[in-house]
């Protein structure tokens, strides 16, 4: 019997049946979950169409469950529109859509807002003040759902914060003296964000310039000039100080260690010369002749040991010759002394004058006390 005769093959049904419908369960050896198999396979088989839609579905899914977060991006997971999770930078999974979606935040990137606005102060001037913020997100969530729009209520709240800062503030203050309105500025306006959970923070609030009415203007100008005219005095000034104080105080601090020094060496002088001259008298009681004779010739010796000498002499007699130094002139030279003049000085030296109780100048001398 041929094989294609319609009801007489063993599987049950026509190849025809099998290829239209590939899902129904066959009859006979190949029937029950053999069959539901052989169905699967006659889906990939050939010019089926299933086979790519299949594929397509395989592919559509894996495309859709891989999710990569690039590392200046965070990732806001929605399972079924509502908040689930916040994927950080690198590679991740999730379930396919409609159950989840990611929404990709940049979260590093650094955005800025300008402006020029006219504020007025407090004492009723109006002026125009330049306005430059950066901010950036810090958390996705609350960036995206905390309000409806973050950056245009970054917008307006910097605008807010500003005026109620500068309108605190005199004119003066907001021409000169900036920097600690936009510190104030920055740390209200933080406030301000997060109590409408904008998810966003501020890295850097400027009030880089501000100017009065030009009807006015060469007024303020001069004013200027003026304040930095003073202030470059008062820099000078400060410099100044901070030179010549201490070098006036080094120069005291010399003064004192020299008058402390020449305090100390006088004082341990004079302690020396009355410790001396206390032994000097105990010497000089017990042998007043010796004593005196000493002290003459140690004088002696000091003085002629300070001058220039030429000494000559022969079996008979010395001759002392002081000479004047180098650079001196004549007239200032001491008198030479002579053989005449040194014998008499050592004939009194050695006389009766030199004896205790008797004036070298002629007279008694009064008893010691």
């Amino acid at each position: 019997m041929a094989w294609n005769i319609p009801g007489k093959n063993d599987d049950g049904g026509s190849g025809n049946e099998r290829r239209r419908n590939p899902w129904k369960p066959q009859r006979g050896k190949g029937g029950g979950l053999g069959g539901l198999f052989d169905g699967f396979r006659g889906m990939f088989d050939g010019n089926n169409p299933l086979r790519w839609i299949g594929l397509a579905l395989v592919l559509w899914l894996a495309f859709n469950c891989f999710v990569l977060v690039a590392e200046q991006e965070r990732g806001v997971v929605l399972r079924f529109g509502q908040f689930s999770r916040v994927l950080q930078p690198g590679p991740h999974f999730k379930l396919p859509w409609p159950i989840e979606r990611v929404t990709k935040v940049a979260a590093t990137q650094i955005k800025t807002f300008s402006d020029n606005v006219p504020v007025l102060t407090s004492d009723e001037n109006i002026v125009q003040v330049e306005i430059n913020v950066q901010y950036r997100v810090n958390d996705p969530q609350k960036y995206l759902f905390g309000t409806r729009d973050a950056d245009e209520m970054l917008q307006q709240a910097v605008l807010s914060t500003v005026r109620e800062q500068v309108g605190r503030s005199d004119l003066d203050t907001v021409l000169g003296a900036r920097e600690a309105l936009a510190v104030s500025a920055r740390t209200q306006l933080q406030k301000s964000l997060d109590a409408y959970r904008t998810g966003l923070v501020v890295t850097e609030l400027n009030l880089p310039n501000a100017r009065p009415p030009e009807e006015v203007k060469p007024a303020f100008d001069d004013v200027n000039s003026a304040q930095q005219d003073k202030d470059r005095l008062i820099s000078e000034a400060r410099a100044y100080a901070a030179k010549v104080v201490p070098e006036a105080r080094g120069q005291a601090a010399r003064v004192r260690t020299i008058a402390e020094g020449y305090k100390t060496a006088a004082i341990a002088r004079a302690t020396g010369d009355a410790q001396r001259f206390d032994l000097l008298v105990d010497q000089y009681r017990g042998a007043p002749e010796v004593t005196r004779k000493r002290l003459w010739l140690e004088t002696v010796q000091q003085v002629l040991s300070n001058n220039r000498t030429i000494v000559g002499g022969d079996s008979r007699q010395l001759i002392y010759v002081p000479m004047d130094k180098p650079g001196a002139s004549a007239s200032q030279a001491p008198p030479l002394l002579t053989p005449d003049l040194v014998a008499p000085a050592v004939n009194a030296a050695t006389d009766d004058d030199v004896r205790p109780g008797r004036n070298p100048r002629g007279g008694d001398e009064e008893p010691n006390r």
